[in-house]
């Protein structure tokens, strides 16, 4: 297991959350630990769709699994990134529409 800082963290985390429903996921463990069919069925999306978002997101070393019984539960990786999630759905920003669409993807 290799350990990043800095950077490459940001780098990480930034490519797991430009994924709409990796966010969300993200979003839904800032909140609470979750089982995975438990999060398919809050965000609206098919099983095998979480379990590859959930594999992205622990490869990314954002969420771990731990066993609970014969299932496994998923939560944030460190307790900080809930607040850091949290932090930054609170940022209001100034966007030129000329240059974003309101999915975030920049058009220029």
């Amino acid at each position: 297991m290799e350990t990043l800082t800095h950077a490459p963290v940001l780098a990480r985390f930034g490519y797991a959350i430009s994924d709409a429903t990796r966010a969300r996921v993200l979003l839904a463990l800032a909140g609470a630990p979750a089982f995975p069919s438990e999060l398919a069925d809050s965000l609206g999306v098919s099983r095998q769709s979480m379990s590859n978002h959930l594999t992205c997101l622990r490869g990314c070393g954002l969420v771990v699994g731990v066993p609970d019984g014969r299932r496994t539960r998923y939560e944030l990786a460190d307790a900080r990134l809930g607040h850091a999630i949290k932090d930054l759905i609170g940022v209001v920003l100034a966007v030129d529409p000329n240059c974003c669409a309101p999915d975030g993807t920049c058009v220029a």
